[in-house]
């Protein structure tokens, strides 16, 4: 086994040999420390320290992994060379390394979208913690059954607004203004109602828009259920699956040892 070869199975996220849970556990560890300043207005050596740390790590993972792109890809090595850096992965790695370098200049800083874009580290976090990356596997899997759910909601919310806006014309006492003076505010309510959330800063005070309200609220119930139970099966699957991918891998080395 090569060098490079050695490298992507201690960075592959399908590996699952000592070295490669350290190296994910260590990335892990670096994305903390690379987003434990962003909790706090005030910067310092530490914190300063910190971040470079943080980044050295992540810029060393992002040359890693680009020099053994080819390794991971059925695509000629030219190629996987030329096409992983737009990757989207790979583009979240380098918005994440960029601002330690003040790359993108002091125009940026002052806007803070420095610190925006090192929230991005928490986006590498998918890539070491397995179960974020078999939730994102099964969102992929299950994503035309969640899409359909997701436009039967956004449906739902735009025509229990249309009646809301149109059926509560009461004025709201404490303000003394219509409850609802734009349909934006009662899509706003529509979507807080189905998802059962509740701010309370928008609410019908009329009999008919308090009967609106109840139904909405048990609808949304069963709306908002719908797609748990679609992630619930979708994750056991996935679960017994691997289960299973790492049961063969197992037999077929303990049969190339006894040959």
């Amino acid at each position: 086994m090569s060098i490079r070869e050695k490298i992507n199975d201690m960075i592959g996220t399908k590996s699952n040999n000592l070295y490669s849970r350290i190296y994910d556990w260590l990335m892990l560890v670096m994305i903390g420390i690379g987003i434990f300043p962003l909790m706090f207005r005030e910067t310092n050596t530490t914190y300063f320290l910190m971040d470079w740390v943080s980044c050295i790590c992540f810029v060393i993972d992002y040359l890693l992994r680009w020099m053994t792109a080819d390794l991971r890809t059925k695509r000629k090595p030219l190629a996987a060379f030329l096409i992983y850096p737009f990757t989207p992965m790979a583009i979240v790695d380098l918005l994440s390394i960029l601002p330690t370098f003040n790359v993108l200049g002091s125009t940026f800083k002052v806007a803070r979208v420095t610190r925006l874009l090192k929230i991005m580290r928490v986006l590498k976090v998918v890539r070491y913690f397995e179960p974020l990356e078999i939730i994102l596997a099964v969102i992929r899997r299950q994503s035309k059954i969640l899409c359909t759910v997701l436009s039967l909601a956004v449906f739902y919310v735009f025509v229990t607004a249309l009646i809301m806006f149109n059926a509560e014309l009461e004025v709201n006492p404490e303000t003394g203004e219509l409850v609802f003076n734009n349909f934006f505010e009662a899509f706003y309510w529509s979507a807080c109602t189905l998802t059962t959330v509740g701010y309370g800063d928008f609410y019908p005070v009329s009999e008919t828009g308090r009967v609106i309200s109840i139904i909405s609220a048990i609808v949304g119930i069963a709306i908002i259920a719908l797609p748990s139970g679609i992630m619930t099966a979708g994750y056991m699957d996935e679960l017994n699956q691997r289960r299973q991918q790492k049961e063969a891998g197992h037999q077929a080395q303990d049969a190339a040892s006894d040959v």
